[in-house]
């Protein structure tokens, strides 16, 4: 059995600093990996509103872009200025990973073995949500097609708000 945490990884900020993700430690996380060009780009705007919405109660949003899926071109530089000028993205990105394969990042790899999907551990799709608790553990996975004004219900109850 895997002991780890969410808390026990890290990753690049697409400012490129490096970030451990124990700085959310006691804090709800909803992590997605997104892209600029897909059919669900749309679930930005959704996405900033959960991060807006709960943000004051101990909930993060963090993006994680992948060209994976051939729907995010470009450099993380492109991509932050899309998200923020085109949906007013505000909740952290990442610099740009793999989600799948040898070269897929740590901690969507360990992400993937705690809730597998539809495709068992691999991710199907971009905009792929995996809901973390604050001591670091993996309570949900969300498909691509899961609006996220529908998760809000379960982030509601999670904060102890409902």
């Amino acid at each position: 059995m895997d002991e780890r945490t969410f808390h026990d990884f890290s990753a690049i900020t697409i400012d490129g600093e490096r970030r451990p993700m124990s700085e959310y430690r006691g804090r709800l996380v909803l992590v997605v990996n997104i892209a600029t060009q897909c059919a669900f780009t749309p679930q930005l705007t959704s996405l900033q509103d959960l991060d807006d919405r709960f943000s004051e109660h101990g909930f993060t949003v963090l993006g994680f872009p992948s060209d994976q899926f051939h729907q995010d071109p470009g450099t993380d530089e492109d991509t932050q200025e899309f998200c923020t000028s085109t949906y007013d993205v505000r909740f952290p990105l990442f610099s740009k990973i793999d989600v799948n394969g040898p070269d897929a990042h740590p901690l969507w790899q360990w992400m993937c073995t705690q809730k597998a999907g539809v495709i068992g551990g691999r991710i199907a799709w971009n905009f792929t949500k995996f809901l973390i608790d604050g001591e670091g553990k993996v309570l949900r996975r969300y498909a691509p097609l899961v609006p996220p004004a529908r998760i809000g219900r379960r982030i509601e109850s999670e904060l102890g708000l409902r």
